[in-house]
């Protein structure tokens, strides 16, 4: 038979669209096309496909040789056609029996001599054969199953509903399909990222700022935007790094999603499962390293940080415009990406920690007297960032300078731990409550979910006339104080929860 069928995956943002790649052997002088808008990795394959199918000791038929990506209209990249456009190759010549394709998806790029490199958007492409398998019950294997390289097995493999067979070469593939024994056949692969526990730095080891640690509390335990103030060395990028060790543990889900973003652009570590995501994106980073884009649509920081931690040091001195695209993604935790040619869409539940300091020099409010910043230019320095963008910030956490004395003291407090068992216990109110964290609360739940004492609502009211307050404003300081009462295990919100949320929102207007 001159014509053989299988299928593949392409990637288009988060989805994986499945694509049929078609080969036709004809006669007439050797040529070798590719049609169905391939992209320069593609057309490249044909070489690559050439002298792997040479060095596997087959041979390579001399015919005119056709290709068909279908959809058309679908962009193609990457080199994962190599795979099914070989087996393609092999099957249409009759080297290989080519009855059982219906039953698989492949993916995988070829080197010259045939075995089988990485490549990425190994989990996104997983996900979608299990999805489109649970559609289609007509297919006579129990799971999906996928053949492709080796490297990017244990990934894939995190996806239980899918039958993962990593190969190593185009030769073990071909093995498999004119295999007479189950000895000479693909083994199914099996993750053994099961039960293993993230590893985050500890937040005992930062010495006093207790009060910022009580504040990050909140902060995780109601998924809540900060904003940490205060002079250099003071410990704010270690109170950052550390903020992942409190939220709470990661469910299997959460775990697939943040995996499978990262591995959209080959970064996801099997040693990284369930463990959240910190990213720390330099003050000099572009609006499209933080949201992503490119003219094949990529992920940016935004969304590598998804179901994790976005850290901006030195906030300030991210270009204003910069600062500006997080305001949307910040509301609706995902980042639509509009190029000519396509558009692609990519979560962004991200939790944005702030740090700066709180003047040009940035000794202002510090013990030592050092600051000699006047007025005016300690309010343009912090005039740089927007209120919209503090307007979406939800607390603003005051880091003070520490005393010599207590430097030299060993690291107190609790560890992350004990913090965490308290996060854990309030996340758990908020999920049975409302089913989502209290930061992601609309309005017409905070009236439904946020009950408050008079006396609280009193409070909260003065403060909103006293301090010109927006109505987003008004409602965020409503839940953080709905997240300090869960802390507190109090089922209505009372004035102390209050008057403590509102000071999370006044250390930038203390000058």
């Amino acid at each position: 038979m001159s014509l053989a069928v299988l299928k593949s995956r392409a990637l288009s943002g988060m989805s994986a669209p499945q694509v049929t790649v078609e080969v036709h052997l004809a006669n007439g002088l050797p040529a070798f096309t590719i049609v169905g808008l391939p992209e320069t990795e593609v057309k490249e394959s044909k070489d690559r496909v050439r002298a792997a199918i040479q060095n596997s000791r087959f041979d390579f038929p001399a015919q005119r040789i056709t290709v068909n990506l279908a959809p058309a209209e679908l962009p193609k990249e990457s080199g994962r056609f190599d795979l099914p456009i070989a087996l393609g190759i092999l099957a249409a010549s009759g080297q290989i029996p080519n009855d059982a394709f219906d039953d698989y998806e492949f993916a995988g790029e070829l080197s010259l001599s045939g075995e089988l490199r990485p490549i990425r958007g190994a989990l996104a492409m997983t996900f979608a054969i299990a999805q489109s398998h649970q559609i289609d019950p007509s297919a006579r294997l129990p799971h999906a199953a996928f053949i492709l390289p080796i490297a990017n097995a244990e990934e894939a493999a995190l996806v239980k509903q899918a039958r993962i067979l990593p190969a190593q070469s185009l030769l073990q593939v071909c093995a498999h399909f004119a295999a007479r024994s189950d000895e000479q056949s693909l083994v199914a692969y099996a993750s053994a990222a099961v039960g293993r526990l993230p590893c985050y730095p500890d937040l005992h080891e930062v010495k006093g700022q207790q009060k910022a640690k009580r504040a990050l509390e909140i902060a995780a335990a109601g998924q809540h935007s900060a904003l940490m103030i205060g002079p250099p060395g003071t410990g704010k990028s270690m109170l950052a790094s550390r903020f992942p060790s409190i939220l709470p543990s990661m469910t299997d889900v959460e775990g697939l999603e943040s995996a499978a973003v990262q591995s959209l652009t080959g970064g996801f570590s099997i040693e990284r499962w369930k463990q959240r995501p910190f990213r720390s994106p330099h003050h000099t980073a572009s609006a499209v390293a933080l949201v992503g884009g490119g003219g094949n649509p990529r992920p940016g920081e935004i969304s590598l940080a998804h179901r994790g931690v976005l850290f901006l040091d030195e906030l300030p001195e991210f270009d204003r415009k910069v600062l500006e695209v997080l305001r949307e993604p910040l509301e609706s935790g995902h980042i639509c990406i509009s190029r000519a040619a396509r558009q692609a869409e990519f979560p962004a539940r991200f939790q944005l920690i702030a740090a700066m300091n709180p003047c040009p020099c940035g000794y202002f409010g510090h013990f030592n007297g050092k600051c000699r910043c006047t007025p005016d230019s300690i309010d343009r320095y912090q005039g740089r960032l927007s209120g919209p963008l503090l307007d979406r910030i939800d607390m603003q956490i005051p880091v003070n300078a520490l005393p010599h004395e207590d430097l030299l003291k060993l690291a107190d407090g609790e560890s992350s731990d004990q913090i965490r068992a308290r996060v854990e216990h309030a996340f758990q109110r908020q999920i049975e409550r409302q089913g989502k964290s209290n930061s992601l609360l609309s309005t017409n739940e905070i009236d439904q979910y946020c009950q408050s004492e008079q006396a609280a609502i009193d409070l909260l009211q003065n403060a909103m006339s006293k301090f010109n307050w927006s109505a987003r404003a008004f409602h965020r300081v409503l839940k953080l104080a709905r997240t300090i009462a869960d802390l507190s295990n109090h089922a209505v919100i009372k004035q102390q929860h209050v008057a403590e949320a509102i000071q999370y929102r006044r250390a930038l207007k203390e000058h």
